[in-house]
C-alpha cells in the first residue's frame, strides 16, 4: 500500500524506521505530536515575496486556505518557492518561468504532501506552477490572489497597466506634461493583485479555471474583496478532501479538450498573446502538442465577449459583477466540452450548472452583440515567420491590418532605446518597425520589448500606430498593430535575422500572411554570410539558452516536456 501524509517520501538514509524517527523528533520540535504522522497533509506553495508587491496578500490567502485544509480534517504544511512579478526580475520574467515550474515541480514531488495549494497570481507565476504540478502529477488546486481595483484621477478611472502604458505614450507624444504623469502615477495600482485588466495575470487566470484546475469563479474575485478569502478557504477544503480521495490528479483533469476549452476562451476573453505560449508549454507537459492552426481556427469561429481592456474599456472588477469567468462559459455553451473534468471532482457542466445565471449582458455581450466578431488572437506565417508569430487582432489598428511598407531594423533591444528617439531616425508613419535578437534565446528570456514604442518624432506628430514585428513577446496590457513571437528567432538563424533596412516586408492578417519581399537568392546570399551572436557561459542562463525551445512549443525546456514530445536521444 503506498504510503500517504509524513511517512511518505522518507529521507534515504538506508533505515526506513530511523528516517521516520527522525523526521518525527523535528515535527515534535515543531510542536506536532505523532497523531500528525497519520494525517493527510496537504502543502501550500506560498510566493510571497517583498519583491512581488502582486503578492503581497498572500498572507491571508494562506490563512484561509489553511482553515479549509484543518476543516476537512487534513494538516496544512506551507513552503516557499520562487516568486517572480514582472517588474522586479531582469531583463525579464519569462527567463525565470522554467525554473520556478522546475522548483515547484521539486518541492511538491519530494516534500511528504498528498496534494497542493499552489498560490500565485501575476503572469508567470501561474503557468509555471502549473507546468511544475503537471509534471509532479500531485492533486493540485490553483488558487490565484485576483486583480486589483481601480483608483480615480480627475474624472477617470484608472488601472495597471494598460493606463500606465496609455499615460506613458501620451507623455512620449507631448500630450501631457511632467506634472500630470506624476499626479496619477499613485492612482495607477490602488490595492494589491494583479493587473485590473485581461493582461497576462487575468488571462491565465481564466486558464486555470477553464482548464478544470482552479474552483468556479476564482478568476475574477478582487485581491482585496472578503470573498477572495472565502475562495481560499473552499481551495483549501476541496484539497484536503482531494488528498484524502488521492485525485483527481493533473493528467486527469488537463486534457485535449480542456486545452481546446482553454483556447475558446482565450479568444473569447481577447486575452493576452503570452498565454499561447503558456498553454504551448502546459501541453507540452501534458504530451498534447497544441496546434497553433487549431487556435487560430478556434478564434475565427468565437466572437470577443468581453468589454473589458485592453480590447474594451471596463476592468476586471466590472467583468466580476458582470459573473465573471462563469457567465461567459455558460454564455458559449456548446461551443465549450462541457463533459471536460475538474478538480471539484465533477465535470465542467456540473460545475456551471451550479453557477449563477444572471449576467450583465453590457460587460459581457451576447454572442449576437459582440466587442468583436472574432479573431482575437490570430496566428500568421510565412517568409518572415515560418514557425508561425502571434498578433492580438482585437487591440490592432483595421487600416494597418493588410500593410506593406520598408523596414527599420532594431538588432537589439539596446539598439532599440539608443535610436527611438532619436530626431534624425529615417522613419515614417509607413515603416515597419522590426526588432530582432529580442527572442528566448537572442536576448536571453524573450522580455516584453515587443510592443516597440512610436519613434517620438512621428508620435508627436500623432501617429499612434504602426506595423511592428519582433521575436520578443508583449505585455498582456498592451495594444497595437503588433507581430510577437516570430519562430524561429533571429538568434537561431530565422529569417527575421537577415532582414536589412529598406527591405519590403508585407504583412495581410485576413491572409495569415507574413512575408519579407527579397528574392531567394539574395537570401542565400545573407544566410551564408550570417553568424551566431556570442551565448551565455555559465550558470542557469546558460542552461537556459542551451534547451530553451521556441516561442511555437511554449519556449519550455526539451528535457521538461512529456516523453513523447522530446526529441529522441542520440
Amino acid at each position: 500500500m503506498k504510503k500517504k501524509g509524513l511517512r511518505s517520501r522518507l529521507t534515504s538514509y538506508g533505515d526506513e524506521g530511523f528516517a521516520l524517527y527522525l523526521r518525527g523528533a523535528f515535527l515534535k520540535s515543531a510542536g506536532y505530536d505523532d497523531s500528525a504522522l497519520d494525517r493527510p497533509i496537504v502543502g501550500i506553495a506560498s510566493t510571497a515575496s517583498d519583491f512581488n508587491p502582486c503578492h503581497a496578500t498572500v498572507p491571508k490567502l494562506v490563512e484561509a486556505v489553511s482553515r479549509g485544509i484543518r476543516d476537512a480534517g487534513a494538516i496544512p504544511f506551507v513552503f516557499g518557492t520562487i516568486s517572480l512579478h514582472e517588474s522586479f526580475i531582469h531583463p525579464s520574467t519569462m527567463i525565470l518561468r522554467n525554473l520556478m515550474a522546475m522548483d515547484t515541480e521539486e518541492m511538491i514531488g519530494r516534500q511528504p504532501v498528498d496534494s497542493v495549494v499552489l498560490i500565485g497570481g501575476c503572469d508567470k507565476t501561474v503557468p509555471a506552477q502549473i507546468m511544475g504540478a503537471i509534471s509532479a502529477d500531485m492533486p493540485a488546486v490553483m488558487l490565484v490572489v485576483g486583480p486589483t481595483v481601480t483608483g480615480r484621477f480627475e474624472k477617470e478611472r484608472l488601472g495597471a497597466c494598460s493606463d500606465c502604458r496609455r499615460l506613458w505614450a501620451a507623455h512620449r507624444a507631448g500630450e501631457i506634461d511632467d506634472q500630470q504623469l506624476a499626479d496619477a502615477h499613485g492612482r495607477l495600482v490602488s490595492s494589491h493583485g494583479t493587473c485590473t485588466i485581461m493582461g497576462t495575470a487575468s488571462t491565465m487566470a481564466a486558464m486555470a479555471e477553464t482548464l478544470g484546475l482552479m474552483l468556479t469563479g476564482g478568476t475574477s474575485i478582487p485581491a482585496v474583496h472578503s470573498e477572495r478569502l472565502r475562495h481560499a478557504e473552499a481551495a483549501g477544503r476541496r484539497a484536503a478532501e482531494m488528498a484524502i480521495a488521492g485525485g483527481p490528479r493533473p493528467s486527469e483533469v488537463v486534457t485535449a479538450a480542456s486545452l481546446r476549452n482553454a483556447a475558446t476562451v482565450l479568444q473569447a476573453l481577447g486575452g493576452s498573446t503570452n498565454c499561447i505560449i503558456h498553454l504551448s508549454a502546459i501541453a507540452g507537459r501534458m504530451g498534447i502538442p497544441l496546434d497553433l492552426e487549431e487556435v487560430d481556427r478556434i478564434g475565427r469561429e468565437t466572437p470577443v465577449l468581453i468589454d473589458v481592456k485592453p480590447v474594451g474599456k471596463n476592468y476586471m472588477e466590472d467583468f466580476h459583477g458582470a459573473g465573471g469567468l462563469p457567465a461567459l462559459m455558460k454564455r458559449l455553451g456548446d461551443r465549450l466540452d462541457l463533459t471536460a473534468p475538474t478538480v471539484m471532482g465533477c465535470t465542467l457542466g456540473e460545475a456551471l450548472a451550479k453557477a449563477p445565471d444572471w449576467v450583465d449582458d453590457k460587460i459581457i455581450r451576447p454572442l449576437a452583440d459582440p466587442i468583436a466578431p472574432g479573431e482575437a488572437l490570430c496566428i500568421v506565417r510565412g517568409t518572415l515567420a515560418p514557425d508561425g508569430a502571434v498578433i492580438k487582432r482585437a487591440a490592432a489598428s483595421d487600416a494597418l491590418m493588410r500593410h506593406a511598407g520598408p523596414a527599420m531594423v532594431f538588432d537589439s533591444i539596446d539598439d532599440l532605446m539608443a535610436r527611438i528617439d532619436d530626431p534624425d531616425l529615417p522613419v515614417t508613419r509607413d515603416h515597419v518597425l522590426v526588432l530582432r535578437n529580442a527572442g528566448p534565446v537572442g536576448a536571453p528570456g524573450m522580455p516584453e520589448a515587443g510592443g516597440i514604442p512610436i519613434p517620438m518624432k512621428l508620435a508627436r506628430a500623432g501617429v499612434k500606430d504602426m506595423v511592428r514585428i519582433s521575436d520578443a513577446r508583449m505585455s498582456g496590457t498592451a495594444s497595437g498593430s503588433i507581430v510577437l513571437h516570430v519562430s524561429p528567432e533571429a538568434a537561431v538563424g530565422g529569417p527575421l535575422a537577415l532582414v536589412r533596412d529598406g527591405d519590403m516586408i508585407e504583412m495581410d492578417v485576413s491572409a495569415r500572411r507574413l512575408d519579407l519581399l527579397v528574392d531567394e537568392g539574395e537570401m542565400e546570399r545573407r544566410r551564408a554570410a550570417w553568424k551566431p551572436g556570442p551565448r551565455a557561459g555559465r550558470g542557469y542562463e546558460k542552461l537556459y539558452v542551451d534547451h530553451v525551445l521556441q516561442a511555437d512549443r511554449g519556449c519550455d525546456f526539451d528535457f521538461l516536456q512529456a516523453e513523447s514530445l522530446q526529441a529522441p536521444k542520440a
